[in-house]
């Protein structure tokens, strides 16, 4: 009787075994399957402030020209160095809309800001020498079963812009134009995309952290194309995102951010441009603008007005953290002068927006009479909406263009991707646009 238990007991041990590996391997194939794309929501920084649309833009405008400054650094340091020793020491930071992800094993939810300008994943991390004031509480690596410090010879560390050894682990620091900074270890650890779970994902743990540039979330992470980027890692080599409108009330809508196979390219009216390589600033997504019209007129912009030069200066790129666009000082003036000239409307010169170009709206009236306006890319011809360059406000009295200047670097901000799904594909080398209702999908 007793060896009979005893076969039972080793019967039923054989079968738990086989029913505990088969659920392992479902949960196994559940997460590698997952690696195929997810979606999250992307809210943008303002939400929840209960801003007007023109306080919204105003903000904005405030953070999009502070990052244009980092950007042209960034440009600038690295087209001077000849050796790359100083190329990508200094980052964009900051950025429009954040993302909600969870870090480790049990999860800590945070909010992250989305940075298609820069590669690094980080967070803040406990102890902190130095630690921001954010929202959620700080990760605490000591809490979570699936975190681990990345050695100094991982090809992630090598890397980094920056990095030493402290001991056998790699210490990084990562500073961004604004004198922002975030200092600490890199390491791996699982990261939770909406219901995907995915493991082994490189990050910046952040215990010093300085400046103002990060106040609206928790850390950054970076979709470049670099290989420490979230794109990169996870060998998604296709995203998108769609951003809603400015008119929109940002505190109940939610723009879409689409990873690997969720970010389709099947669409019927779908337009596509290469994208350019910078080898002083590979990080960044560069689009060959060949020229601009205004109405019926294409504007005399030179031919090396958007070029990309030589030592990595000037260009055009594409940027999801800057609001509005800015075009080379040259271009622009042409394009306001002939704007001006097409609009059958008043100047309105009091500087009250902080636009460069602002007419005076007929009494208790938001519709006007605006000419087109068409970016023409390598291959594409983007007629934009007009809701995508014109920001009027009837209680203002105003209608004002959503562009300005800039010297060198010309970036396409996203008051012009507005309700459009941009399409970044990797393998490919190209950028496609597909308008969009963006708060409907």
């Amino acid at each position: 009787m007793a060896s009979s238990n005893f076969a039972y007991y080793i019967l039923f041990l054989f079968l738990s075994s086989i029913l505990f590996a088969l659920q392992v391997s479902s949960t196994s194939r559940h997460v590698v399957n997952n690696h195929k794309g997810f979606r999250l929501s992307l809210k943008h920084v303002d939400s929840g402030g209960n801003f007007t649309k023109f306080e919204r833009l105003q903000r904005a405008m405030a953070r999009g020209k502070s990052r244009l400054q980092r950007l042209s650094l960034v440009a600038t340091l690295s087209s001077r160095d000849e050796t790359n020793d100083v190329k990508s020491t200094i980052h964009a930071g900051n950025g429009e809309f954040l993302m909600q992800i969870s870090i480790g094993s049990p999860s800590e939810s945070y909010n992250a800001i989305m940075d298609t300008g820069s590669d690094l994943i980080w967070t803040q991390c406990k102890p902190c020498k130095e630690c921001f004031d954010q929202s959620t509480p700080i990760f605490d690596p000591s809490k979570s079963s699936t975190f681990e410090k990345i050695s100094c010879s991982n090809k992630l560390c090598e890397a980094l812009p920056i990095s030493s050894c402290g001991g056998s682990n790699c210490e990084y620091m990562y500073t961004y134009g604004d004198y922002s900074s975030s200092e600490g270890f890199l390491a791996s650890e699982t990261f939770t995309f909406g219901k995907v779970s995915i493991p082994n994902v490189a990050f910046g743990c952040g215990n010093d952290n300085e400046g103002s540039g990060f106040s609206q979330g928790a850390g950054l992470v970076g979709l470049g194309r670099g290989p420490l980027s979230l794109v990169s890692q996870l060998h998604m080599s296709r995203f998108s995102y769609c951003l809603t409108s400015i008119n929109e009330d940002a505190d109940s809508t939610s723009s879409t951010l689409l990873m690997g196979s969720m970010a389709r390219d099947d669409y019927n009216n779908i337009i596509t441009t290469p994208l350019v390589k910078n080898p002083t600033q590979p990080s960044f997504y560069y689009l060959s603008l060949k020229g601009i019209s205004v109405g019926d007129t294409q504007l005399a912009i030179k031919k090396s007005t958007f070029s990309l030069n030589k030592d990595g200066s000037g260009g055009m790129i594409i940027d999801s953290g800057t609001t509005i666009t800015y075009l080379e000082e040259s271009a622009f003036s042409l394009l306001k002068k002939e704007f001006s000239s097409q609009v059958n409307l008043a100047v309105d010169d009091s500087s009250s927006t902080g636009l460069d170009l602002c007419f005076k709206l007929p009494s208790n009236t938001n519709n006007i009479q605006v000419p087109k306006l068409i970016f023409h890319f390598e291959g594409a011809d983007m007629d934009l909406p007009a809701e995508n360059y014109m920001i009027a406000d009837s209680r203002m009295g105003i209608a004002c263009l959503a562009m300005g200047s800039s010297s060198g670097m010309s970036i396409f901000g996203n008051v012009q991707q507005q309700n459009m799904m941009v399409i970044h594909d990797l393998d490919k080398e190209t950028l496609s646009f597909v308008p969009k209702q963006c708060d409907k999908l």
